[in-house]
């Protein structure tokens, strides 16, 4: 008798209580779509302070041979649970997808497929997004950069859908990096890959919890960590003030040998002293940031601190 091959899905959970009882049950038909799969459902709760840690572990309860509940101490951020959630799933191959279900959690099929073709990463790729034209122009503009500064050839649109193999999630659980994008730290590992295209939902309860400042964190982490861009424009900046300030240095010498006087101008010098302060203070930023990540790396701090896990000996041993 052939043993059925495991297929784990990680969800990341933070203040999901209105969509959990939608989310779950959607979740567990998943058992009845791959019969040829034994299904682990790992639900992360990233610190949440509503009811949603009440509601996994009432499912837990119910599901004891499917779910597994990994409560985190405190809020430490999307990319950190899934992190935690990799690190305790246990599938040949691991999916990952968000609690509120705008992803379409049936095409997970389709993807294990491709998975069983050999492919070791597939991704979901949104082909279009049911948000407003301002959220899709700033994403659009977001994952073309990525693109383009920091890994070559990544999925436009950009992807937060995906099942992975095991090999994949080993290498992830090595790496152990903080302050990053897990899933451009995914796809940077370089395996075969392939997408399967699939129109983004919008959100049909609750509230979204991707704040402004997560969004600025999340683009400072990735061209920090993926990309050359910020400390070569700091050299591009201090090679362009370089030429200027050097040719203006010329000006001033013709103007004292020609006219007999330097060039009058407090007002340019006051405006050139705030535009070189503003600018060296941007750059002690960019540099800070990184010298802010060694500190964090030397210091070996964990990216995240497990509380209790809920699981059974059934569930495990499957």
């Amino acid at each position: 008798m052939t043993l059925k091959k495991k297929f784990s899905v990680v969800v990341p959970v933070y203040q999901n209580e209105e969509n959990l009882d939608d989310t779950i049950p959607k979740l567990l038909s998943l058992k009845k779509k791959l019969l040829d799969y034994n299904l682990e459902l790992v639900f992360v709760d990233d610190g949440s302070t509503d009811d949603s840690y009440e509601i996994l572990s009432r499912y837990y309860e119910l599901n004891k041979d499917i779910i597994r509940v990994v409560k985190l101490t405190k809020n430490f951020g999307q990319n950190d649970a899934i992190c935690a959630g990799l690190r305790v799933a246990r599938g040949d191959c691991v999916g990952i997808i968000s609690a509120d279900l705008q992803d379409p959690y049936e095409l997970f099929v389709d993807m294990i497929k491709k998975w069983g073709e050999g492919f070791k990463l597939v991704v979901g790729r949104r082909e279009g997004r049911e948000d407003s034209k301002r959220t899709s122009l700033i994403s659009n503009l977001y994952w073309k950069m990525v693109n383009k500064f920091a890994v070559k050839d990544y999925p436009p649109g950009g992807y937060d859908f995906c099942v992975i193999d095991r090999q994949i999630v080993s290498v992830v659980n090595e790496i152990n990096v903080k302050n990053t994008h897990i899933f451009i730290l995914i796809f940077s590992l370089g395996y075969n890959y392939t997408a399967i295209p699939y129109l983004r939902r919008q959100r049909s309860a609750g509230r979204s919890q991707w704040t402004l400042s997560k969004k600025l964190k999340l683009f400072v982490d990735t061209f920090v960590s993926f990309s050359y861009l910020p400390i070569r424009g700091i050299s591009c900046i201090g090679l362009g003030i370089s030429i200027i300030s050097f040719l203006y240095g010329i000006l001033i010498v013709i103007a004292k040998v020609v006219f007999g006087s330097s060039v009058e101008g407090w007002t340019t010098i006051i405006v050139l002293l705030s535009i070189f302060g503003g600018l060296i203070l941007l750059t002690l930023g960019v540099i800070g940031e990184y010298i802010w990540r060694i500190l964090q790396e030397i210091g070996k701090r964990p990216s995240y601190v497990i509380d209790e896990i809920l699981e059974s000996e059934q569930g495990v041993s499957e």
